[in-house]
């Protein structure tokens, strides 16, 4: 069963880079940024100059029935079908191809670098290249120069004898002694040890055209060691990248325009787009499918009833995809997505908990925008409830793919722009109902984690709704729009009853630290409030504020939901309950939501029985 499912072929590096080049290997990672730090690389090289092993290749053999239209490769002997493509090793093959061949490679904004690794003959010596080894006639700048004298057929001893003669020269003006015939044959010996990783033997497994993607995945994770797992998306990435240059180029563009912004506009501080984000989107828009495996399948040209591959299949779904994708990287579509997020209080990254949200949110919105035909107003006004309600639920963060399937299965039955509002209205209800108002937010406000969905929302509608930030004039809005004022990193989280005077009176800490009981704030002010009473730092905010009335102050301190009165005499029950309950009120006005018949004192017990 082994010989049927793989070949275990130790193959050399440099035939290995060489297949990579010319297309015979498909390596999805030439495309994507490369997370490997450059001293990474360099310890790779070393270990491979000793010999030391540096892990294996994962290879899967394409089905034979498959055929590229468009070049694979980045050289003129391309292939048009990759005989194999990288399952595991991606970032190693990647890693040499930089350092040995001298490909470039993109960074974490999809912006193009060489990996530069120097090398000491004399000492047989790797070091991350800077100006510092480029001026160092010790030093060959960059290994791939030798590489590319042996490559392009260049005499290499005329490579040696030149760095040689550079160095005698800089030994001369620095009055020291010109190389030894020793330390000749050192330097020649260590420049061929060099060009021998070319043929360093690196275990490489080639998995059968037979195999199904479940035995490749039980086969990738029995053999890593790291514990790893080979997911759907992994798949569909690969397939992307050798089968359709096309799409997965538009893929690779639009994370790198998401990053790296167009002159005259901002990044996009919301989301860090990734290829999976937009595979998952595309994938619900062209197959109404949340689950990756099944679109995997459709793009390899499975029959899912018979399981044999199709090429008619593939070619029919590659176009689905594509039609789809169109609709995704559209950048305005995007944009204006993006607004309503914005306008819905979360206006960076750091207040979404779960980037699904985004992602399926925006599935939602282009199926809204482009099938039921919504007029723009309403949708926009529908998406930022859903966005709200979505991210303050958790509703894509616990099997979200359950979640979105189950959505598809509800949308058959939708045939009109009415008929999509209405549904979407009717989930959001359905997950705002009194009983979560009266019960479960209660819960969520208790926690002390300001990394929660509840916290979030807190602060989200502190920005719909233009409240100031405390102590100020300022919309906190301001202060999370990046490039304002600075980013999350200016803003401090208050313990509005200060930590220290909490427990010095003997208020729970259960009590004291959750969420109803902190709000954003500058460091400054935090600073200069320290552990103090409240009915202290109050008074010391009066004095040291020019001009500022003690009616002024009662204004700014109430705008954040505070109870001046009991601030200002340390009542903190009567401060917590009432504070519990403006939140409550906040987050209700912010979703449009009102409550209908709401018990005080319901509220009341359930922020007493949550704090036992």
């Amino acid at each position: 069963m082994g010989k049927e499912l793989f070949d275990n072929i130790p193959s050399k590096v440099g035939d290995l880079l060489n297949d990579v080049k010319n297309g015979r290997i498909g390596l999805p990672d030439l495309q994507r940024p490369f997370v490997w730090k450059d001293n990474k690389v360099r310890d790779l090289l070393d270990s491979m100059l000793k010999g030391y092993p540096i892990g294996y290749v994962m290879l899967w053999e394409s089905p034979a029935d498959f055929e590229n239209k468009g070049q694979i490769g980045i050289n003129d002997k391309t292939f048009n079908t990759a005989r194999d493509l990288v399952i595991d090793g991606q970032q190693r093959l990647t890693a040499l191809l930089g350092a040995i061949k001298g490909i470039k490679i993109k960074n974490v904004n999809y912006k193009e670098r060489n990996i530069k690794i120097s090398f000491n003959p004399l000492k047989r010596e790797f070091a991350v290249w800077s100006q510092a080894y480029e001026r160092n006639p010790e030093w060959i700048s960059a290994v791939s120069q030798v590489f590319a004298a042996h490559e392009e057929q260049l005499n290499v001893t005329k490579f040696r004898k030149a760095y040689i003669s550079q160095l005698n020269e800089s030994r001369v003006r620095n009055e020291l002694p010109r190389l030894s015939d020793d330390e000749e044959i050192v330097i020649e010996e260590n420049i061929n040890a060099l060009l021998n990783l070319n043929i360093y033997l690196l275990p490489t497994l080639r998995i059968s055209a037979t195999a199904s993607e479940q035995d490749v995945a039980d086969i990738f994770v029995r053999v890593n060691s790291g514990g790893q797992k080979l997911t759907e998306k992994n798949f569909i990435e690969t397939l992307l990248a050798v089968y359709d240059n096309e799409i997965h180029d538009k893929i690779n563009d639009f994370c790198r325009t998401s990053r790296i912004p167009e002159a005259g506009t901002s990044y996009n501080h919301i989301l860090e787009v990734n290829p999976v984000h937009l595979i998952r989107a595309t994938v619900g828009i062209a197959f109404k499918r949340a689950r990756l495996k099944y679109a995997y399948m459709l793009l390899r040209g499975k029959d899912l009833q018979t399981g044999q591959f199709a090429e008619e299949i593939r070619t029919d779904n590659l176009l689905k995809f594509r039609e789809a994708l169109t609709l995704v990287v559209n950048l305005n579509h995007w944009h204006a997505f993006m607004n309503i997020v914005a306008e819905a209080g979360y206006l960076n990254g750091s207040l979404v908990s779960s980037e699904n949200a985004i992602v399926f949110s925006y599935m939602l919105y282009l199926i809204g925008k482009t099938e039921y035909n919504v007029q723009p107003m309403e949708l926009k006004k529908i998406m930022q409830r859903w966005f709200f309600m979505t991210t303050i639920k958790g509703f894509y963060t616990n099997s979200p793919e359950s979640a979105v399937e189950k959505q598809f299965a509800d949308l058959r039955k939708v045939h009109t722009s009415r008929d999509f509002v209405d549904y979407l209205d009717n989930e959001i209800k359905s997950q705002f109902t009194d009983d979560y108002f009266k019960y479960n937010l209660p819960n969520d406000l208790v926690t002390s984690s300001t990394q929660s969905p509840a916290w979030y929302g807190y602060v989200a509608s502190l920005n719909v709704l233009g409240y100031p930030m405390l102590f100020s004039n300022t919309p906190t809005s301001k202060y999370f729009i990046v490039g304002a004022s600075g980013g999350k990193s200016s803003i401090d989280i208050h313990h509005i009853f200060p930590e220290a005077y909490c427990e010095k009176v003997g208020i729970s800490r259960q009590k004291y630290n959750c969420i109803v009981n902190k709000t954003p704030i500058l460091p400054e002010t935090n600073r200069s409030i320290g552990g103090n009473a409240p009915s202290v730092y109050t008074r010391s905010i009066l004095k040291k504020v020019v001009g500022l009335t003690e009616l002024e102050l009662k204004g700014r301190i109430e705008s954040h939901l505070i109870n001046y009165k009991s601030l200002v005499t340390d009542d903190f029950d009567t401060y917590f309950i009432d504070r519990a309950k403006k939140i409550l009120d906040l987050i209700e006005i912010a979703m449009n939501k009102p409550v209908s018949d709401r018990n005080a004192e319901i509220t009341v017990q359930q922020f007493g029985a949550a704090l036992k």
